[in-house]
């Protein structure tokens, strides 16, 4: 696999994963399996397999879910490291200027962690380096302005301005969630204060220098894990790749051999008992399905002593 003049990244995994609730509850959001692998370890795989090394994530909600899952990233070919945000969130420029300390390095990449894609780091690289950009988007054509906002570029590729989904989209680009950056455009903030990139920073810098926030537009395949139904979508995708494709078990899970599992998902440490039916659903951490128990297009989540169930739609 072709690899990238970047060696540092900073994945972005601080966030509350609001839209992806009850899911947030129980992990943070880029600790969520998909079909059975956490989302931010196929993301910190997928660095790594590109020459870049070493990766800091920075942390806030449910912490503990993601350092379970990576470590220390020597089994992922990556040395990790983690910048903590304590006691808010500081957003998606924020985060970048408290981690630059630990990231130490004067240009690197960012990669949003609840998105997987196969954007062209290399072409990235490159177009970052040859324009003296302080910060390089990768974009592909917006092919749904009703659901994603947009960046509108002028004829030399430079991001002249961020608009909300709907008509003002139309003719956009998409932003899949790579970028590639330059310390310097965070060092003008305060270290500990919260704000965010598009809608923040990056317009201060777009109006302050034109031409400093470009953008590199390519064909690439991106998979959104955003909603419930994003992510029951992006799995069941993934899980065609590898049979079983009905189903998906995580660890430590045991189901009755009368229990039927139809197109559901099972996380860890799960219980199914005798005679009940899954159909359709997502089950997670630590949940005991009693017997006899009928769930169908359902979220099961363990809430203390009981299981809270909540229905979803998977269209």
């Amino acid at each position: 696999m072709p690899t990238t003049p970047f060696r540092h990244a900073l994945v972005l995994t601080a966030g509350l994963g609001i839209r992806l609730r009850p899911l947030t509850l129980v992990r943070a959001k880029p600790a969520i399996p998909v079909a059975g692998e956490p989302l931010v370890r196929r993301i910190v795989r997928w660095l790594a397999a590109h020459g870049v090394a070493d990766v800091v994530l920075n942390l806030h909600h449910l912490p503990a879910t993601l350092t379970e899952v990576l470590g220390d990233g020597s089994d992922l070919g990556a040395r990790l490291r983690y910048s903590w945000e304590q006691p808010g969130v500081l957003g998606s420029a924020g985060g970048p200027r408290q981690a630059l300390p630990i990231l130490g390095a004067d240009a690197f990449l960012i990669v949003n962690g609840d998105t997987l894609c196969e954007f062209d780091l290399g072409a990235l690289a490159e177009s970052h380096r040859s324009s003296g950009a302080q910060v390089t988007l990768g974009l592909v054509p917006n092919q749904d302005p009703e659901r994603y906002g947009g960046v509108r570029l002028d004829p030399g590729s430079s991001v002249i301005g961020f608009v909300p989904r709907g008509r003002a989209a139309v003719g956009s680009f998409h932003f899949v969630g790579v970028q590639a950056a330059e310390a310097a455009a965070f060092r003008t903030l305060p270290a500990g204060q919260a704000m965010s990139s598009v809608g923040g920073l990056y317009d201060d810098l777009i109006a302050a220098r034109p031409g400093s926030v470009r953008g590199l537009v390519r064909e690439a395949a991106f998979w959104d894990v955003g909603t419930v139904t994003d992510y029951w979508r992006t799995s069941f995708a993934f899980m065609s790749q590898s049979p079983p494709e009905h189903e998906w078990r995580g660890r430590n899970v045991h189901v009755h051999e009368s229990a039927r599992i139809v197109r559901s998902i099972l996380w860890n440490d799960i219980e199914v008992g005798a005679g009940s039916i899954l159909d359709e659903c997502i089950v997670t951490d630590g949940v005991q399905v009693p017997a006899d128990a009928r769930h169908r297009r359902s979220i099961l989540v363990r809430d203390g002593g009981t299981t809270s169930i909540i229905a979803f739609d998977v269209t």
